[in-house]
């Protein structure tokens, strides 16, 4: 059977000695490429990508207070930030009750462009109703017509109606994502 077979990149890795990993020295000392291999990693891992914990309920329920995510820096060299992206970012001067350099999170919900508008508990994006089963309760609150300048995004909190975001302080610039939610390694347990 054909998927029983080492695939073509496995084949690839073995043949070239310039591609070969790392073998695993169980037994004895790692050579002096092998700490030089593991060195490069490291650095690469930790500019790449970071590893933060939720200190605050704005995306209940996806991120609960006290999970632990990985936060992945690379990508938005080679796209822009998407819609419903959680990203990670630094608070700017426009933002209230934050220093200059907090680090937030929160939901990308419109980019430059888009016109967005809150009312009667719907978030409207471009004059459409927008879908959000993530979202904790309706919104309360009323957003007029805005548009989103160029070298922005528009973020808000799951938790709507307990979020410091957009709908406060107005589009945030896309210089201050740091990064992108990638994954949460751990859920805090709901006592």
């Amino acid at each position: 059977m054909s998927f029983l077979r080492p695939s073509a990149l496995y084949q690839l890795l073995i043949t070239f000695n310039s591609l070969k990993w790392m073998p695993c020295m169980f037994f004895g000392y790692p050579n002096f490429q092998g700490i030089i291999r593991l060195v490069i990693m490291f650095l690469l891992w930790s500019t790449f990508t970071e590893m933060c914990h939720i200190s605050s309920s704005s995306m209940s329920p996806t991120l609960r207070v006290g999970d632990r995510i990985f936060v992945e820096k690379a990508s938005y060299f080679f796209r822009r930030p998407a819609l419903h992206d959680i990203v990670i970012f630094r608070a700017h001067l426009n933002q209230p009750s934050f220093r200059e350099g907090d680090m937030l999170i929160k939901r990308i919900v419109a980019r430059a462009g888009d016109l967005i508008e809150v009312h009667d508990g719907r978030l409207y994006v471009n004059g459409l109703a927008m879908k959000e089963d993530f979202v904790t309760e309706k919104p309360k609150y009323a957003i007029h017509p805005t548009y989103v300048p160029r070298g922005h995004v528009y973020v808000l909190g799951d938790n709507r109606n307990n979020s410091c975001d957009s709908h406060i302080w107005g589009s945030l610039p896309i210089k201050n994502v740091v990064g992108r939610c990638a994954m949460r390694y751990y859920r805090r347990p709901v006592i």
